[in-house]
């Protein structure tokens, strides 16, 4: 396994552990769970059309089969929904992607072996800031991002803010506190406020601000290939413990919940819950080159690239990455057409959301119930 695919999957465990949502008295029996079948689901988009291609299996519960209505977590795919809202607050002049975080922040941040290099967030959001995942970037809700990001592990002692690729969850936290810091705004309601609602959309970060009452009834049930629970437990009622829970186990968002603080508790990193139809939208946005949330050169900064990689600027995870924008993923298909999008591997899901910029079309796919330790794939020609 490479180092990537280990840093996600004890990650992973350590939010299962943290989560502990599903052994709550309002959730259902995850009992009978041997014949329920893994949800294999394609939905392809135009600029005026969404088409269902694959809609097969369960939604991780016994004799509910899946629609692409279902809301599910999208694992990193949120990345690019998280840029969307950045851009939208660079364009209202709240944030300047070039300027040194602790601006926005109450704190001070620092990679201690380049003390005087800035961190920007043009640089968090193309994973060239030098932050790396070698410590949890999984935050409990009365944590301290501070605190983690003063460990030297959480750093590159290489290569200079600014300078060098290698993808890392923990940017997202970080991302997700200056995004506070400038709007004093809570980053699920913020990203609901900038991105979900506008487009209609009814989804929502760790179910908190953008989804409708009793959405989170609907969501797909995330398994592991055995039946195991992985993320989202069949819920009869609200969640009680959405979020990752406080270090005591408490669960209070409202009093123990710091803006600025954490970042780590509505998952800016992987945490989005959107239904495959609902993404679609979201990707037609993209066909329109973000209108009519962001303007053409808006859209055009965060698509980029930014960054290519060259042989020696980065960390290409043995060619998984060959370009970066903010937010965003590139790759090139056997046919040499270029597209951009992201993809998503978490708690036994994986998931490619990809659009072809020239030939106006993209598609959203999605597994679920897929070994944790399979082969790491961009979800593109197949999923895993």
């Amino acid at each position: 396994m490479n180092l990537r695919r280990l840093k996600l999957v004890r990650a992973t465990l350590a939010a299962v552990m943290a989560a502990g949502c599903a052994t709550s008295a309002n959730a259902e029996t995850l009992s009978d769970q041997t014949n329920i079948q893994p949800a294999v689901v394609k939905v392809d988009f135009t600029l005026d059309r969404i088409t269902p291609a694959i809609v097969e299996g369960d939604a991780g519960v016994a004799e509910r089969a899946v629609t692409i209505d279902d809301p599910a977590r999208v694992a990193s795919i949120s990345k690019l929904v998280v840029a969307i809202g950045v851009m939208r607050l660079s364009e209202q002049g709240k944030l300047d992607l070039d300027l040194d975080v602790n601006e926005y922040l109450g704190w001070r941040v620092r990679n201690p072996a380049f003390p005087d290099a800035p961190i920007t967030l043009r640089a968090l959001l193309s994973h060239q800031s030098g932050l790396r995942d070698s410590v949890d970037y999984i935050v409990p809700l009365d944590g301290s991002l501070e605190a983690v990001l003063a460990d030297p592990k959480a750093w590159d002692a290489i290569h200079a803010p600014g300078t060098y690729f290698s993808y890392a969850n923990i940017n997202s936290p970080l991302i997700a506190a200056v995004v506070e810091g400038a709007t004093d705004e809570r980053f699920d309601r913020l990203m609901a406020r900038l991105v979900l609602t506008p487009l209609g959309l009814d989804a929502c970060h760790n179910w908190g601000d953008g989804c409708s009452d009793g959405r989170r009834a609907q969501a797909v049930t995330l398994l592991r290939p055995n039946g195991d629970l992985a993320r989202d437990a069949p819920m009869n009622g609200p969640d009680p413990c959405a979020v990752y829970p406080a270090s005591d186990g408490s669960c209070d968002v409202d009093k123990l919940y710091v803006l600025g603080r954490n970042g780590s508790a509505f998952s800016p990193q992987g945490g989005l819950r959107i239904s495959a139809s609902d993404l679609a939208k979201i990707g037609q946005l993209l066909l329109r080159d973000g209108a009519p949330l962001l303007s053409p050169k808006s859209f055009a900064q965060m698509i980029g690239p930014v960054w290519t990689f060259d042989g020696k600027n980065g960390d290409d995870d043995k060619s998984y990455f060959t370009g970066y924008g903010l937010g965003v993923h590139w790759l090139t298909d056997t046919q040499g057409n270029r597209w951009f999008g992201h993809v998503g591997e978490a708690y036994s899901l994986r998931a490619g959301f990809w659009i072809n910029p020239v030939e106006r079309k993209g598609f959203y796919r999605y597994v679920t119930m897929v070994d944790e330790f399979s082969t790491v794939g961009h979800c593109f020609d197949r999923c895993p």
